[in-house]
């Protein structure tokens, strides 16, 4: 099991923040097991606290401010990802002004001071929020999910019209050690055209070429990118940073494309929704899988060894859901990498209809494996369809999540009731019929 983590001592630094162009001095002090992160300006009278806290998220204009009453902290996201990374649970973090020091716009400055600090074990257990069926956030062509996972991984895409950036992705299992290698180097980003308009808006006042990677209309103005990809694994940063104002890690994998603060905040809400209501994101002491899960889950590798299908007609990228001859829920990534949008169709990519269908079929087939483990006996094969309806088209980016219900079932056949939807709205139903054909050894 592992416990919470505070600092050794207290430490701090001083800098200017990015949006205020004031100068700050920051105070990291450790705090007692089950504190969570508390930012405290002592500037003001009382000295008010502001808990980090996703129900306090106020601003998001380009970075996050958390407030409770008329204390504010500006920016928070980067200290914040780079306690993440650093596994801290408990901290105190006394300041003097309203914003986080910027430093060179990347989560080094608030890492490195707090690694020379140290890093300390507690007595009291982590606590995590462990994810087990899919959390949802659209819109447009933006969009978040977190997945069922056996450790905190994000992958990320992002795309802009501009040839110093262009498509990028990036995908990382998130621990110490890649976070301090891989992503707490990552500098914030800026357009220069932007600029102006930015600083007649109140923000960048502290903004420089030391403190941001600034984009002029052809270049990067900056001597050089720390990574090929540094944009996107800034985006991770942000991420990172915006998620832990939920107060625990997380155990899950985040899939997100062209994200961005006010994006992060609404769907780090919805996560923490689902976890109040009990539906599918729940807390536990204990990381390792076999603590937390309660039914049998079966990634693609698990998949491919009890279903046929192969390259490129597998459908299925994971069951979140099983019970053997009664329920299974299993889920389907729509992503633009998908062969049959080559032609259907390659400027209005929508996922066919008998796809879609498909994937149905591939997810109720597993209603008749055991739960134990044992080699299955017989072969579903699809022989009937009835009562079946698409009800929305389905599109790269899109995420499938297909329950199958046993209907009925004997020794020759079983009949299974099965939806799909996405985000909670139902895409495709059916009843589906199929055949059961013994397999010979």
């Amino acid at each position: 099991m592992v416990n919470q983590r505070t600092i050794g001592k207290e430490v701090s630094f001083s800098g200017i923040g990015l949006h205020s162009g004031s100068l700050t001095t920051v105070n990291f002090k450790p705090a007692p097991p089950d504190t969570g992160i508390v930012f405290i300006r002592v500037d003001l009278q009382g000295k008010p606290a502001v808990p980090a806290n996703i129900d306090y998220v106020i601003d998001v204009s380009r970075g996050t401010t958390i407030a409770l009453g008329n204390a504010k902290v500006r920016t928070v996201e980067h200290s914040l990802a780079a306690m993440a990374g650093l596994g801290i649970d408990n901290l105190y973090i006394e300041i003097d002004n309203e914003e986080i020091p910027n430093g060179d716009g990347s989560a080094l400055p608030v890492m490195n001071c707090l690694l020379r600090a140290g890093i300390v074990e507690q007595e009291e257990p982590k606590r995590y929020l462990v994810v087990d069926r899919p959390v949802f956030y659209r819109q447009d062509d933006v969009t978040l999910n977190i997945l069922p996972a056996d450790e905190f991984r994000i992958t990320m895409t992002i795309a802009y019209d501009h040839v110093a950036i262009g498509t990028q992705y990036a995908s990382f299992v998130i621990n110490e050690d890649i976070f301090k290698s891989q992503i707490a180097p990552a500098r914030t980003f800026c357009f220069l055209k932007e600029v102006k308009m930015l600083k007649e808006q109140g923000l960048i006042m502290g903004g420089s070429l030391e403190s941001a990677v600034v984009i002029g209309d052809e270049e990067i103005l900056n001597e050089g990118l720390r990574f090929p990809d540094e944009f996107v694994r800034h985006k991770i940063l942000d991420l990172m940073g915006d998620t832990y104002l939920l107060g625990r890690p997380l155990i899950g994998h985040i899939v997100g494309v062209k994200t961005g603060h006010e994006k992060n905040v609404i769907f780090t809400r919805q996560i923490k929704k689902a976890y109040l209501e009990g539906y599918g994101v729940y807390a536990i002491h204990d990381p390792r899988p076999t603590a937390h899960r309660q039914l049998p889950v079966l990634d693609v590798n698990k998949i491919l060894k009890i279903l046929p299908h192969r390259y490129p007609f597998l459908l299925v990228d994971r069951i979140i859901e099983f019970k053997s001859m009664k329920k299974v829920v299993g889920i389907k990534n729509v992503t633009v990498n998908e062969p049959f949008f080559q032609g259907h169709w390659p400027e209005v990519p929508v996922m066919p209809g008998v796809l879609i269908l498909e994937a149905m079929a591939q997810v109720a087939s597993v209603l008749i494996f055991k739960e134990n483990g044992e080699p299955p006996l017989y072969q579903a094969y699809f022989v009937g369809l009835e009562k079946a309806y698409l009800r929305r088209l389905v599109v790269p980016g899109d995420q499938l999540v297909i329950q199958a219900q046993m209907e009925s079932h004997n020794a020759e056949h079983f009949k299974a009731k099965i939806v799909a939807s996405v985000e909670n709205h139902t895409v495709a139903e059916a009843t589906m019929t199929f055949g059961l054909v013994e397999i010979r050894k």
